[in-house]
């Protein structure tokens, strides 16, 4: 399972980037709100993910969109509510820090771009799923995590997806998602892991594996 080439088809449905991206990180879904309960212990967090879902129900699924807009409008948001740089700076782990400069460039580029164009499309396909937002708990000084249930369609297993959000000079963004318990973040990191171990060990291989990528989805 990862975020750009899971087998589960769960990932490769329009909703994967909210449940991601990075991660990231799926988004064209309906919210429906609880009503605040005692057991909130960080109710702006889970307003956060409220206005996260509500923002992209209404930029990315609208008829008529050209595929250009929907993709602008999707690296706005996520780029907005996500601490992608903070994401893509860990899922590289400690080759980010054995990367020369160079090779730290191109690789957020490049994951930015794939992310992208991936997922940003996929939004397109919405018909009508449902997330509905649930408790948030604190999680240690800075993070918060907030429960949902994405309800799919008739026959179809609801979800369960956990919104791991941080609180930085008094912004919110998502670092992490967690679908069924597994973290989206901490799959990614070994999917590169494994890539950069079968280059070598070398930040480059994954660069060439990520371009590639990108190529095919052009």
């Amino acid at each position: 399972m990862n975020f750009i080439r899971g087998e589960n088809a769960f990932l490769n449905t329009p909703h994967f980037f909210l449940v991601l991206l990075f991660c990231m990180p799926l988004l064209g879904v309906g919210v429906v709100f609880n009503s605040p309960s005692l057991a909130d212990s960080d109710s702006e967090a889970k307003v956060f993910i409220e206005g996260l879902a509500e923002e992209a129900l209404v930029s990315l699924t609208g008829e008529g969109m050209s595929k250009e807009d929907r993709r602008e409008q999707f690296r706005v948001l996520m780029l907005k509510k996500f601490a992608f740089k903070v994401i893509a700076k860990w899922v590289l782990g400690r080759h980010w820090r054995r990367s020369t400069e160079k090779e730290k460039e191109e690789y957020l580029t490049l994951f930015e771009d794939l992310m992208v164009v991936t997922y940003a499309d996929r939004f397109a396909k919405y018909s009508g799923e449902k997330l509905i937002i649930g408790k948030a708990e604190i999680r240690g000084k800075r993070d918060s995590l907030v429960h949902s249930t994405l309800s799919r369609s008739e026959g179809a297993q609801p979800v369960n997806i956990a919104w791991r959000v941080r609180k930085t000079d008094k912004i919110y963004k998502v670092v992490d998602v967690m679908v069924e318990g597994i973290s989206m973040g901490i799959a990614q990191k070994k999917e590169f892991s494994s890539v950069i171990r079968t280059n070598g060990g070398k930040v480059s291989g994954l660069l060439d594996e990520l371009r590639k990528r990108l190529a095919s989805t052009s």
